[in-house]
């Protein structure tokens, strides 16, 4: 029928094929990423084809994998979208909310072949999300009063988080160093204040944070390598205009001295420009962009240090950390803000040099560097401690924890399962699902461990219906155990993200019953 009104090249899958091809593609691509869920998950090779680009990388975090496959399936990019949504909002989860979302539509596609509505199952479904929501906020603790706990909250979310990721290992290293940077933030939140700078070589335990800043940069020719009581100007100004940068004019002289004297010319302007820098009373200049040889010599034969091609983020940072501000023009020096630090050096990590400012007067940003054997463990421990920096920076916003080890899904699974005898109609069936695809989260989790799952969360279950609401699954030694004594927290807010996006992401799909491609149109002459 469409036929007769399409182009060619269009194409329609309707009803039951439709719905069959969105719930096909979602749910291989939560199967895809569900094994490396938990702590005990396993990890994913990344391998590129591409003729010029063989490499590799080895993860299992949800995002970075979901990025990396290629999908034509439209249901499942959905799936891929609420992960980068999870990973920007929150950085954890990512896993979570793509394999919640799969075990939903795993779920409709039962309730579906029962001739059950898409739209009553919606109905249903949004029943149980607000059932499921409401029990994960009376669940929540807050320790945002007290600092000690509210601190012992944060290393124990770090923990968690960094539990199902390659440092787990060194899980209680890695939280304290990742609480002690998000703490220096000082409640901004700007993640772009704490750099990870990755050095081949040693092992993981090796890694340190450093109490100053470190820049990835070389101290200029015949500049003075250690300063202390710094007086830093930080410029993005240009410093390379002793040579002509006319381009396209063409400047005619009758004799070679009148070259000589355009480029004295443009030495003089060079120098006036150095003079105004010097006379800010300064003893370090960090610029932006290139210096070349001639203002570098200048700036070394007044005593300054300077430091060049420090990169727009690494001048933001170093703005925030020694309390300056990044200046264009030089005329007004009273105007100028400079940053301040008792010394900078240059010093040595591994066999590659780089400037280290200790002492700073801000301190509200820092400098982690990752010691690693090789460069893809080093890019897997970036993004483990990336995803828990970005947790915590959340967790002191939004300062609510909850219990992890598939305790709050169990939770919202009885808090649902509560509401379903009140619901009149089919829509009970859907609350039923929605709390089956609930508790299908810590099955898989014990899955992944090797455990018996129907075993593990049939005690949780019975442990949680003796009213031991804060029990979860003890994934070291396969059993059932509080978890506040073991301190497997986890973010409120992630929790919420994954239980939200998930059930409205599947709703969207459920609710789709035709497909409609068309190619693009054919210009003339093409």
């Amino acid at each position: 029928m469409e036929n007769a009104y399409m182009n060619q090249g269009a194409q329609v899958d309707k009803g039951e094929n439709a719905r069959m091809s969105s719930f096909i593609g979602a749910i291989a691509i939560a199967d895809l990423v569900k094994t490396t869920l938990g702590p005990k998950g396993m990890d994913k090779i990344l391998q590129r084809v591409s003729q010029n680009d063989q490499s590799i990388s080895v993860t299992n975090d949800g995002a970075t994998i979901l990025k990396s496959v290629n999908i034509d399936n439209a249901a499942a990019k959905v799936l891929v979208d609420i992960a980068k949504v999870q990973d920007d909002e929150v950085g954890d989860g990512t896993t979570s909310v793509a394999v919640f979302c799969g075990e939903l539509l795993r779920e409709a596609e039962k309730l579906v072949a029962q001739r059950i509505h898409p739209q009553t199952i919606c109905r249903g479904w949004r029943l149980a999300r607000d059932a499921a929501r409401s029990a994960l906020e009376a669940h929540a603790r807050d320790n945002k009063d007290n600092e000690e706990k509210f601190r012992d909250d944060l290393f124990n979310i770090a923990r968690t988080t960094l539990s199902s990721k390659l440092l787990t290992h060194d899980k209680d290293y890695f939280a304290k160093l990742a609480v002690d940077a998000v703490m220096r933030l000082k409640k901004s939140g700007n993640l772009d204040h704490i750099q990870i700078i990755k050095k081949a070589g040693g092992q993981l335990r090796d890694s340190y944070l450093e109490t100053g800043f470190i820049m990835d940069k070389k101290i200029g020719v015949g500049c003075p390598k250690k300063v202390t009581n710094a007086k830093i100007l930080i410029a993005n100004t240009s410093m390379d205009t002793d040579k002509i940068k006319i381009y396209g004019s063409r400047v005619r002289v009758d004799a070679m001295s009148k070259v000589a004297e355009i480029e004295e010319a443009e030495k003089d302007k060079m120098r006036a420009k150095c003079k105004k820098i010097v006379d800010h009373g300064i003893n370090v200049f960090v610029n932006r962009q290139l210096i070349y040889n001639f203002p570098e010599q200048l700036f070394a034969e007044a005593g300054i240090m300077s430091i060049e091609h420090a990169d727009f983020e690494g001048v933001e940072r170093l703005a925030a950390v020694t309390g300056g501000e990044v200046a264009s023009t030089f005329d007004h020096p009273e105007l100028v803000n400079l940053g301040m630090c008792d010394t900078i050096e240059e010093v040595m990590i591994g066999e590659d040099k780089v400037v280290r400012f200790s002492g700073c007067k801000a301190g509200e940003a820092c400098t982690v560097v990752l010691r690693g054997a090789s460069g893809h463990m080093l890019d897997e421990a970036e993004r483990s401690l990336h995803d828990a920096l970005c947790v915590l920076t959340q967790t002191v916003k939004e300062t609510r924890t909850i219990c992890g080890g598939g305790c709050t899904e169990i939770l919202m699974a009885a808090a649902v399962d509560k509401e379903v005898p009140s619901i009149p109609g089919k829509k009970a069936l859907a609350m039923e699902a929605f709390a089956r695809a609930l508790r299908q989260m810590p099955s898989i989790v014990a899955d992944n461990g090797g455990y018996d799952s129907a075993e593990l969360i049939t005690q949780l279950r019975a442990a949680h219906a003796q009213g031991k609401s804060s029990y979860g699954l003890d994934m070291y030694n396969g059993l059932v155990a509080d978890m506040d004594p073991l301190g497997v927290r986890e973010s409120f807010k992630s929790k919420l993200q994954v239980l939200m996006s998930a059930s409205e992401a599947a709703e969207m799909i459920l609710r789709v019953d035709d497909i409609i491609k068309c190619a693009p149109r054919q210009r003339e002459g093409h």
